[in-house]
């Protein structure tokens, strides 16, 4: 059974070198927002560096997935590391949610006690943070909408460019308005945005590190145009899962109305790895094929 695979190694080697060079970008202004937030008091400031904090782990953590993803299979690693992506972007998602919690309780203390701020340097580095925030969204923009790991590093990036905004209007209201609960105010819109796009991705990832079916495949479906196909009795004990965003895999067993040859079950099997790749987007199939075997015919079966 033959597949065809076809990998661009530029465009790796370009999402790497993007990926890096998001990342010295971001320390930079991690670093310059957590001196900022210190110096001026405000805590929406020290949250935006909090999160800008978490988007440099998470890149470095897309990055090593990146380079990971594109090492060999070996006898010890017989799918090689593709799944380091999905990994990437599970942890990315769950650290989203943690720190987004941490934020809602901070948010929450702060506005039973509002204090003074300097507005001006809140609104300096939340400038300095939004163009750099989202030079690095530029970045990722196009990886993100065919990768999930890059979609996890670019949602931190664009949940950060967000605050930062909310962080330059939440400045000058303070400096012209004094309005200080503000800044606790945007820090806990902030936190519940983080929760809402960092579930999605954690739920999305999740189903496929726990072999979910994917939600585009429909079972009864396939069983029953397998079924329908010549010298073919049934389809059963199938497992259908995605091994990262590019693969999605199916096993079964295969019944025969007849003993045939091997020979025929080769010119079968070849059809059905077309009609499973045309109609349901599977691209890796491995049937057991049988004829009068005695076992459980379900199409689900709990091995």
């Amino acid at each position: 059974m033959g597949h065809n695979h076809a990998h661009n190694h530029s465009h790796q080697k370009l999402t790497g070198r993007n990926l890096l060079f998001s990342i010295v970008l971001n320390i930079g202004i991690t670093a310059a927002q957590v001196v900022g937030g210190l110096v001026s008091g405000s805590l929406s400031l020290l949250s935006d560096a909090l999160h800008n904090f978490s988007d440099v782990v998470s890149l470095i953590v897309s990055y090593f997935a990146n380079q990971l993803v594109k090492k060999e299979a070996s006898i010890k690693r017989t799918f090689g590391f593709k799944r380091a992506e999905i990994m990437a972007a599970f942890i990315n998602a769950a650290s989203l949610i943690i720190i987004a919690i941490v934020l809602v309780f901070e948010a929450i203390e702060r506005l039973q006690d509002p204090q003074e701020i300097s507005a001006g340097l809140v609104i300096i580095l939340s400038i300095v943070a939004i163009f750099g925030n989202g030079f690095s969204v530029l970045l990722l923009r196009k990886d993100s909408k065919v990768n999930m790991n890059m979609r996890s590093a670019y949602l931190h990036l664009i949940t950060d460019l967000m605050a930062s905004v909310a962080v330059l209007i939440g400045g000058l209201l303070m400096k012209f308005y004094q309005l200080f609960w503000v800044d606790s105010a945007l820090t806990f819109a902030i936190a519940i945005y983080l929760i809402v796009v960092g579930y999605d991705l954690l739920k999305k990832s999740f189903r496929v590190l726990m072999l979910y079916t994917p939600d585009t495949i429909k079972v009864k479906e396939i069983v029953s145009v397998i079924n329908a196909l010549p010298k073919v009795k049934s389809i059963h004990h199938i497992h259908v899962w995605q091994l990262n965003e590019e693969e999605a895999h199916l096993e079964a067993h295969i019944d025969f109305e007849e003993d045939i040859k091997v020979s025929e079950f080769g010119e079968i099997l070849h059809n059905i790895e077309d009609i499973l790749d045309e109609k349901f987007d599977i691209n890796h199939v491995t049937l057991q094929p049988e004829y009068d075997k005695k076992d459980d015919k379900d199409i689900i079966v709990q091995d």
